[in-house]
């Protein structure tokens, strides 16, 4: 017997609300265990390793003194004040600890489970949606990524389609720390705009061409709707500075008044070499400050990125080459020709789920022509820079914060191991659900 609709409806209702439930206990249930420290409360002192501060040379068998979360000293012998905690590590390496500058880690946990992702914001416009606000402390992948040195993650709102959309402001945080408000290092960093994508070279799929991307008509009309949105923030902030006129508050415009006068960046999400020249000319019209992320055809526009010094944050080098008749290598050599031409650059894997692989995509373009020293700065100094946190983060200097990793070899070598690792000049748990797994199912063959 067919159901009549009200039956449907509510059968339906039932249904997402199970799963929605269901997807709440399973967020708790795969809740980390790690516990965040205390601040330092007395000096440390680590000596013996060779020390990595990437803005400059590289200090064998030096000593990296911190208190109160800031590098004080480093150098081959420093002076250590009463009351120093000593730390042995000789024939280890200290590095900066490492930046994903593109990401949504804390946003998401489990893709296929709705009420795990908080990520995207109905609508097309939602420049007042912020990142940080929506972070999960308790996230399994956090640990699982700082365990492979990352430390700092530029974590962003995803768009509601993939036709063009703002999607929000997003934050640099650190990934430990009891509530996002002490995880946040800094907010906002960026609007973050997707830049419609132009229909793509045909392919063919039972002998018809397919192509999931927008028409010409629909790229016009959501770049309109862009363009709409700045001008009506311009007006309303032009009417903000009117006292007589003063319109009621609005949160989207509010969001967009740093972005408006220069001062907040925008990010445009942009892969295609259309998308990228479009976004460029546009950021010229608008007045704004751009970043490029994605950038994947970043190579084939050298000149005019060159001459704007727009920086491009490169993600992922792990891909394929958009086109046939490209060759296969021409992702892994794009952060290179960026290098090579003075484009302010650095890389970032955008995949959450393997967010951990992060020094590897570095390690790629190394093995592509990038100077390995490069490809370092490429996953540390170089995302500080470009997220405008280089006088706290990138590098070891003193007066920055105390933010570094622990290990026994390159990090950019896939068989080294993180060993110790310290933000703010905490020590930080380096366990995580992956190291837990590895525990238990060794008893298993040990006991065998």
């Amino acid at each position: 017997m067919r159901k009549p609709a009200r039956h449907i409806y509510y059968s339906w209702r039932a249904g997402t609300c199970a799963l929605a439930a269901l997807g709440m206990s399973l967020s708790y249930a795969l809740a980390h265990l790690n516990v965040p420290p205390p601040p330092q409360n007395h000096p440390i002192l680590l000596t013996g390793a060779t020390i990595h501060p990437v803005s400059s040379a590289t200090i064998p068998r030096g000593q990296l003194l911190f208190e109160n979360g800031k590098i004080t000293a480093l150098g081959r012998k420093v002076r250590r004040p009463a009351g120093t905690e000593i730390i042995d590590l000789s024939g280890k390496h200290i590095y900066p600890g490492l930046i994903a500058a593109g990401t949504s880690l804390g946003l998401i946990e489990i893709s296929a489970v709705r009420a795990t992702r908080d990520l995207v914001e109905p609508g097309d416009i939602n420049p007042n949606a912020r990142a940080e606000v929506a972070v999960n402390p308790d996230s399994e992948l956090l640990p699982v990524a700082r365990a492979n040195g990352i430390l700092t993650a530029l974590t962003v709102p995803r768009p509601s389609n993939r036709k063009g959309d703002i999607a929000g402001t997003s934050a640099l945080i650190k990934l430990e720390g009891w509530t996002w408000e002490e995880m946040t290092y800094k907010a906002p960093v960026g609007l973050h705009i997707y830049w419609p994508a132009p229909p793509s070279e045909p392919w063919y799929e039972r002998g018809k061409p397919y192509d999931p991307a927008p028409s010409d008509k629909e790229i016009k009309e959501h770049v309109k709707k862009i363009e709409e949105a700045f001008a009506a923030a311009r007006a309303y902030r032009l009417a903000r500075q009117n006292s007589s006129t003063s319109p009621d508050s609005d949160l989207r415009w509010e969001a967009m008044i740093p972005v408006v006068e220069g001062v907040l960046p925008v990010f445009v999400h942009a892969n295609d070499l259309r998308q990228i020249k479009s976004a460029i000319f546009w950021a010229e019209r608008e007045a704004v400050k751009l970043v490029i992320v994605g950038g994947q055809d970043a190579h084939y526009a050298v000149d005019l990125l060159r001459e704007r010094n727009i920086p491009v944050i490169i993600s992922p080098v792990f891909s394929l080459p958009k086109r046939r008749w490209e060759p296969y290598d021409t992702p892994f050599t794009n952060p290179r020709i960026l290098s090579e031409a003075g484009i302010p650059f650095c890389i970032t894997s955008w995949n959450v789920g393997q967010e951990r692989n992060l020094p590897y995509q570095a390690a790629m373009a190394a093995a592509h022509g990038l100077p390995r020293d490069e490809a370092l700065k490429s996953i540390t100094l170089y995302p500080a820079q470009i997220l405008g946190v280089d006088d706290r983060l990138g590098s070891l200097e003193p007066g920055k914060d105390a933010t570094f990793i622990v290990t026994d070899g390159d990090p950019l070598e896939i068989m080294t191991q993180v060993e110790r690792a310290f933000i703010d000049g905490r020590p930080i748990d380096l366990s995580s659900r992956h190291t837990r797994l590895y525990d238990k199912y060794r008893q298993k063959y040990n006991d065998g």
